[in-house]
């Protein structure tokens, strides 16, 4: 073995991160890491200068969704840290693979109150899986390959790394570490036999799918065992892109609320496989489907990480493996021809296409937005990535836009505003020749809008759709149902957001009618420049289920 060289700090990082295959960096540039800057001058790692710290950190986040592996996102210290919590919030609460490097005072200046210093470990402890700094730049292959190790494997998440500034600097000879793959976990022979047997023996099973650590080949192989097994299946709080919406097995999601259809097929269910995910609050309707901690149905549960089993729920069967493993374990499953289990899929299935039908909704105004889905439906390529934030303009999405293949869909769990625009550009960085199309309402693009300069610099054309009600539409709803006609702080005054585009050196359009749509965006996209649709809804249209006015109806009536 060749004797190590010496390299600096930042040398040693950036050969690191080209180790552990690690092509896309996202950063807002700092003084505290100059080091890695001119380090990865020499390297072929793809760069991307953002505008502010939590787009860049919600571009890595999106590149861990898309891809199982993390992404690099490089911040300052002190406010460029803080600034970069939302993107690791994210990252916590969907489970994606992330590594965030902060800048770091120098070590000699440190629990002084130096300019920018902040203790990481304290402040990002209780977000990420690992928090820690590096004080050697000799043991920074191990402490990278820990991290690519934690963020890759059980539950997959953030770590992030403080780097003090000289120790970036200083010179080590120090050897590479290998590349890190995610540790794999496989059910025990018992429990496949147990998990086969219990399938076998239901009448009505329901399976629900989530989390991450799914490949494009699992989610494949679980279709083909859906259909031998005429097994219904719904999808977590956005993970559609987990099964394809016109598969005759897919029966809904698990969102916000649940369709009636859905909803029914629950109840009726005597067996949930709930796999990769953890049916947290908001797809467990409050934490009311299923009992706590013992399960009021039977529930085979299975997730990849020991220390989320049981953790809220006691299911009748715990099973600690990856999505993939488990599916290769249910390949020698007996294909089941009961006919009631293939009358009660079917009628699961005709529930969710009525519920998914755009012309079963009419909502007020003159630009309906299940008109646009349908549109978009029919014109978006199969491999479209879409893209949104948190807002009832998702709701549209989520409901009448199909997504029907794996790698299409990038939006939120944790319910964080401003993460479409970000997540669009991080995904038009890492797949230039596919469509991507980003919803965002008005209040949640200008959270982190200003990451189109991104989108421009880069020349990545994406289509950012702004869905504008001129409020703070969620917060409203709210508002309207606890404290009806009572309106605070939530009205918006925006700004024309197709010129905001052409300022930017992109392209606008704006559209205040549902015929005025299809040309419009025809031509966004023939533009080839980052654009924007600016969409002007009626205030009304605050849900596809019901109108603003009938929300405060429905309130006053309740005696609120």
């Amino acid at each position: 073995m060749p004797t190590p060289t010496l390299r600096t700090g930042g040398q040693i990082l950036v050969d690191q991160l080209r180790i552990h295959g690690i092509r896309h960096v996202f950063c807002v540039p700092g003084e505290s890491f100059l080091a890695v800057l001119d380090a990865l001058h020499d390297s072929d790692i793809e760069v991307t200068v953002c505008r502010q710290e939590g787009g860049a950190t919600m571009m890595a986040e999106a590149h861990g969704k898309l891809t199982g592996r993390p992404a690099a996102c490089f911040v300052t210290r002190g406010p460029g840290a803080t600034n970069a919590a939302p993107g690791i919030h994210i990252a916590r609460h969907d489970s994606t693979p992330l590594l965030v490097f902060v800048g770091q005072v120098e070590r000699h200046v440190r629990e002084r109150d130096a300019l920018q210093e902040l203790d990481y470990r304290a402040t990002f402890g209780p977000l990420a899986k690992w928090a820690t700094e590096i004080d050697e730049p000799g043991r920074i292959p191990e402490v990278v390959s820990r991290a690519v190790h934690l963020a890759v494997s059980g539950r997959c998440g953030p770590v992030v790394i403080g780097l003090p500034e000289d120790m970036l600097r200083e010179q080590a000879a120090t050897e590479d570490a290998a590349m890190a793959h995610a540790v794999q976990a496989h059910p025990g022979p018992d429990q496949v036999a147990e998990l086969l047997a219990t399938i076998a023996k239901a009448k009505r099973p329901l399976a629900i799918l989530g989390g991450s650590r799914w490949t494009e080949q699992s989610v494949q192989a679980f279709a083909r065992i859906a259909e031998s097994l005429q097994l219904p299946v719904a999808v977590s709080l956005r993970r559609q892109m987990l099964f394809a919406a016109d598969h005759p097995n897919y029966v809904g999601d698990f969102g916000y609320s649940i369709s009636p259809g859905l909803r029914a097929c629950f109840e009726q269910s005597d067996l949930v496989l709930l796999l990769g995910a953890r049916m947290s609050e908001a797809p467990s309707q409050g934490y009311t489907l299923f009992g706590i901690p013992r399960s009021s149905r039977r529930l085979v549960h299975v997730l990849p990480d020991p220390a989320e089993l049981g953790r809220v729920y006691q299911a009748d069967l715990e099973i600690c493996a990856t999505p993939e493993a488990l599916v290769q374990a249910l390949s020698s499953i007996e294909p089941d021809t009961d006919p009631a289990r293939g009358d009660a899929l079917r009628q699961a299935r005709q529930a969710q296409i009525a519920y998914a039908d755009p012309a079963s909704v009419r909502s007020p105004g003159d630009l309906q937005m299940a008109a646009v889905m349908a549109h978009l439906a029919q014109v978006l390529p199969a491999d479209a990535i879409v893209c949104n934030g948190a807002g009832n303009y998702a709701i549209w999405v989520h409901r009448f836009l199909p997504f029907r293949r794996y790698g299409t869909q990038l939006a939120p769990t944790s319910g964080s505003m401003g993460y479409g625009v970000p997540a669009a550009v991080g995904a038009k960085r890492l797949h230039p020749e596919r469509t991507v199309v980003a919803f965002a309402g008005d209040g949640c693009f200008l959270m982190n809008g200003q990451e189109f300069a991104t989108a421009v610099q880069y020349g990545l054309a994406i289509v950012v759709i702004v869905v504008d009600n001129g409020m703070f539409g969620t917060i409203r709803m709210h508002q309207e149902r606890e404290y009806p006609g009572r309106v605070s702080a939530t009205q918006l005054r925006n700004p024309d957001f197709a010129a905001y585009a052409r300022a930017f050196g992109g392209h606008g359009e704006t559209v205040n009618r549902t015929d005025e749509f299809a040309a419009a965006f025809e031509r966004a996209v023939a533009s080839g420049l980052p654009a924007i649709v600016h969409c002007k809804v009626d205030p009304e249209a605050l849900t596809p289920a019901a109108s603003l006015s009938e929300i405060r109806a429905a309130a006053v009536a309740a005696g609120r």
